[in-house]
């Protein structure tokens, strides 16, 4: 027995005084209204309605017991509307995981924005460039720079990330500037990894890929710390145009070897497949393609980009 469809159809046999009324306005036949309502009764060892001919009326225990149906069923019915509303606007708290570069420079302040227009939205901001297992770690979505390695999760494409050799223009008068990527061999280099030993770029010359030995002077596994060594004319580095985008607008740092420029990457957002996509999750990720799709803002520098 369906014990809260039962306890529905006692509800709607008081309520309308009738088996044939309440089988009605439930789609179902009277018999199994009048079934539901005996298994009921069967249940809890209590005589609930009294049958005559023109009318059911409840008795003592059924009247008691129909008030408490009522009730039940009431919450039942918010707490589905409840989870619905989850599915329909964007609320409740939403954990997101990023890169530390993209979060600090672009993703923080978009988040801002979302949660002025959606004053109901909580979230739970983790930045780190270790690579976490989402399903894991509770995150709701996580954002990703690179090809998606995990098959398991849905991935989206938020913006490209294109990616360009850079150094100062103090570093390129003190040093030169390389014609060619075997160039690179001859000049100080700042590497993203966790080591300066056996470094090496890969880049594009006449159409095709090549892979270049570096002289790697400084490594970071973060992105700024390169950034600011490169502002500053220790090398030449290979970063993300959402890192050096604005340090190029302001002549800061120069494009190195622009017609050999790595393969570019794509940000990624991934979540756990759902047939019923939160509207948090869902809206939060139209709203960074919205913001970064088409034409994202740290290429502005580039008008023919």
């Amino acid at each position: 027995m369906d014990k809260l469809a039962a306890m529905n159809a006692l509800v709607k046999v008081v309520a309308s005084g009738s088996y044939a009324e309440a089988a009605r306005r439930l789609g179902l036949t009277r018999s199994a209204v009048s079934k539901a309502v005996m298994e009921l009764e069967q249940s809890l060892g209590a005589r609930l309605l009294d049958r005559t001919t023109r009318r059911v009326t409840p008795t003592e225990a059924g009247l008691a017991y129909y008030e408490r149906c009522l009730a039940i069923l009431a919450q039942v019915e918010e707490t589905e509307a409840q989870v619905s509303r989850l599915h329909d606007e964007p609320k409740g708290t939403l954990r997101v995981n990023a890169p530390m570069s993209f979060g600090t420079l672009y993703l923080g302040n978009a988040i801002a924005d979302l949660m002025i227009r959606y004053s109901d939205l909580k979230v739970e901001l983790t930045l780190t460039d270790r690579l976490i297992d989402p399903l894991e770690e509770g995150a709701d979505v996580t954002v990703r720079i690179g090809t998606p390695t995990d098959s398991s999760l849905i991935a989206r494409r938020i913006a490209p990330a294109r990616i360009v050799l850079v150094a100062s223009p103090d570093y390129i008068e003190k040093h030169g500037e390389p014609e060619t990527p075997g160039d690179l061999v001859e000049h100080r280099c700042l590497s993203y990894g966790h080591t300066t030993s056996l470094q090496r770029w890969h880049l594009t010359e006449n159409g095709e890929s090549v892979s270049v030995s570096i002289a790697s002077c400084m490594s970071s596994n973060n992105g700024d710390v390169l950034r600011e060594a490169a502002v500053k004319g220790i090398g030449i580095a290979i970063l993300p145009t959402f890192i050096v985008g604005n340090d190029i607008a302001a002549g800061r740092l120069k494009l190195v070897l622009p017609n050999n420029r790595p393969p570019d990457l794509t940000i990624h957002a991934l979540y756990a497949p759902n047939r019923y996509l939160a509207a948090k999750t869902r809206v939060f990720i139209d709203f960074l393609v919205d913001c970064f799709g088409k034409k994202p803002p740290w290429d502005d520098w580039d008008r023919n980009g």
